[in-house]
């Protein structure tokens, strides 16, 4: 089992920026890669970033591309969402998630991660 639980989230104005928390424990090391995903209401839940623990490789969704970054730290089972730039659309509850993936290519795959945390609010005013 592995237990994940976000922090971070709030009410920011547009351009401004947050730092989302996602800390990890139980059997981390049973999964490769953590990921962060959003759902805003009546939207499906929806890739964000993801990043693999050995190695660090990541990716991004378009749509946070160059505005956000995800970092691990793999001595504490933490992870991490910089959200820089943020916009009235990033507005939604983002949800850490641990999973298995041969190659991080796959990461986006919400079939890919079988452990959630709870999820923060995200709220980005105009």
């Amino acid at each position: 089992q592995v237990q994940l639980v976000e922090s971070g989230g709030g009410l920011v104005q547009a351009g401004g920026s947050l730092r989302l928390s996602c800390a990890a424990s139980g059997r981390t090391f049973s999964r490769n890669v953590m990921g962060w995903f959003r759902q805003a209401p009546g939207n499906e839940r929806e890739f964000v970033a993801a990043i693999v623990w050995s190695g660090g490789t990541s990716r991004y969704a378009d749509s946070v591309n160059g505005r956000f970054t995800i970092s691990r730290d793999n001595a504490n089972a933490m992870v991490y969402l910089q959200m820089n730039s943020l916009k009235p659309e990033d507005t939604a509850v983002y949800y850490c998630a641990a999973g298995q993936v041969s190659s991080v290519s796959y990461s986006d795959r919400l079939g890919k991660y079988d452990y959630w945390g709870q999820g923060t609010q995200v709220t980005v005013s105009s």
